[in-house]
C-alpha cells in the first residue's frame, strides 16, 4: 500500500511539473515584442488602395544632410515580421556609420510576400523545389512558431485574398520608396534593396522587376521556393547589371543551403557581379546579424 501511495504521489508530482512546463512555454510565447530601437522613427501613411494607414519605419543617420545626396537602403522583413524587424542591432550601427537612410516597409501585411508568385494560383504553396522543408509550403516560418522573431502582427487587414495581398505588398514597398524619395535628398545612384527569408525572396523578385531602381541588392536566406521563385523558371537576366550579395547559413533547416547554391549557379551563368557568403554553422536567424557587415560593405562598393 505504501509503495502504491509513493507511486501515486510521484505521478502527481510529475504531472504537476509537466503542467508547469506547459504554462512556462505558453507564457514565453506571449512575451511582449522586443522594444523598438529609439533611433528608429515609427510612421504611417494612407494606403489609398484600401484606405488604411500602413506603418513603415525609418532610421536616418546623423550624417544625412539635405544639401547632399544620401544613400538609401530598403529593408524587407521576413514572414511574420514588421517594419522594425531588420532595423535594429548592427544594421543601425552600420547605417549610422555609412550615412544611410534605412527604411522598413510593412509590405502590407506580415505575410505579404512582396509581389512574388506566392498566392497566385497556388504556385508558392508546397513548392519544395529549393530543398525547403516538406511541411513549409507557405514559406520558411520563423523559428519561434510563426511569431516573426518575437515581433507582433499589424499592417493591412482589409484584404485577405492571397493573390491580392501579394500585389498590395509589392505596391506598399514601392509607395514607401517614393515617399522617402520625396522627403529626403536620396542618391538614385546609391539606392539598395535587402531582405531576409520572405524578404529575401522579395528582394530577388523586386530586384529583378524594378532593376533600374537599385545599385545593388542583398538577399539573406531567401525563401524563394515557397515564394514560387525557382532558378529554372525565374530568370535574373533582367537584372544582370545589378550586383547581388547572397548570405546563407549552411545549417539553415528552414531555407536549406542547396537553394542558394542554385541561384549562385545562375548568377555565374549570367556573368553577374555577385558575392556569395555561406556561413559555416549559420542558421536561418543567425545570418541576419553576421551577414550585415558584409552586406553594407558590398553596398558601399557598388553604385550605378
Amino acid at each position: 500500500m505504501a509503495s502504491r501511495n509513493v507511486l501515486k504521489i510521484a505521478s502527481l508530482v510529475l504531472a504537476s511539473l509537466g503542467f508547469c512546463v506547459q504554462i512556462a512555454i505558453a507564457r514565453a510565447a506571449q512575451q511582449p515584442a522586443p522594444q523598438v530601437d529609439p533611433r528608429v522613427e515609427q510612421r504611417t501613411y494612407l494606403f489609398e488602395d484600401t484606405n488604411e494607414e500602413l506603418p513603415y519605419a525609418v532610421f536616418v543617420s546623423s550624417k544625412v544632410r539635405s544639401d547632399q545626396e544620401n544613400p538609401l537602403i530598403v529593408a524587407l522583413h521576413g514572414l511574420g515580421g514588421n517594419p522594425n524587424t531588420l532595423l535594429r542591432g548592427n544594421a543601425l550601427d552600420l547605417a549610422e556609420e555609412g550615412g544611410y537612410i534605412l527604411v522598413g516597409p510593412m509590405g502590407y501585411s506580415p505575410g505579404g510576400w512582396y509581389g512574388t508568385p506566392f498566392g497566385q494560383g497556388g504556385r508558392g504553396r508546397g513548392a519544395n523545389t529549393d530543398g525547403a522543408n516538406p511541411g513549409a509550403g507557405r514559406g520558411a516560418p520563423p523559428q519561434n512558431g510563426g511569431r516573426g522573431f518575437g515581433f507582433g502582427t499589424g499592417g493591412g487587414t482589409a484584404v485577405t485574398d492571397p493573390a491580392e495581398v501579394t500585389r498590395l505588398s509589392e505596391k506598399d514597398v514601392m509607395n514607401v520608396l517614393e515617399t522617402i524619395r520625396e522627403e529626403f535628398n536620396v542618391d538614385d545612384e546609391r539606392t539598395y534593396l535587402m531582405g531576409h527569408s520572405m524578404g529575401g525572396a522579395g528582394t530577388m523578385y523586386l530586384g529583378v522587376k524594378y532593376a533600374s531602381n537599385w545599385a545593388a541588392i542583398g538577399a539573406i536566406a531567401p525563401a524563394t521556393a515557397p515564394a514560387g521563385l525557382r532558378p529554372e523558371t525565374f530568370s535574373l537576366e533582367p537584372a544582370t547589371d545589378v550586383p547581388v550579395i547572397l548570405v546563407q547559413g549552411d545549417e539553415d533547416t528552414l531555407v536549406p543551403v542547396e537553394g542558394a547554391r542554385r541561384w549562385v549557379e545562375q548568377m555565374e551563368e549570367l556573368d553577374m557581379t555577385y558575392q556569395y557568403i555561406e556561413t559555416p554553422g549559420g542558421t536561418h536567424g543567425s545570418v541576419i546579424g553576421t551577414g550585415m557587415p558584409d552586406i553594407f560593405a558590398f553596398f558601399a562598393e557598388h553604385t550605378k
